[in-house]
């Protein structure tokens, strides 16, 4: 599967911005899907998860409240919903696909595929 992210950008601190990331091939509901970033000198990191289904959601305690995951296995699409954004969001985000039903979903050996990553810039 092929991954596209898009949707990033410059906001102001307590904006909004809504990531999206589209899947090509024809097994997309096959795929657990996720969020991370990272930012500069750091380490890649979870941001979110959603399962096949798009019934259950994993966020990162960090954006806990702020962002929401979503899914449309029939337009093969992942969203991710930021609110309430601060400077430390700040941070290439990437989505990725899992297709293992195992495993952590905070780790990133956990994923199959990568998106080429989004720049999202939050700062006044």
């Amino acid at each position: 599967v092929q991954l596209q992210a898009s949707g990033g950008g410059l906001v102001q601190p307590g904006g909004s911005l809504r990531l999206s990331c589209a899947a090509s091939g024809r097994t997309f509901s096959s795929y657990g899907m996720g969020w991370f970033r990272q930012a500069a000198g750091k380490d890649r990191e979870f941001v979110a998860g959603i399962s096949w289904s798009g019934g259950v959601t994993y966020y990162a305690d960090s954006v806990k409240g702020r962002f929401t995951m979503s899914r449309d296995n029939a337009k093969k699409t992942v969203t991710l919903q930021m609110n309430s954004l601060k400077p430390e969001d700040t941070a290439v985000y990437y989505c990725a696909a899992k297709s293992s039903r195992y495993g952590s979903w905070l780790s990133r050996r956990e994923y199959d595929y990568w998106g080429q990553g989004t720049q999202v810039t939050v700062s006044s």
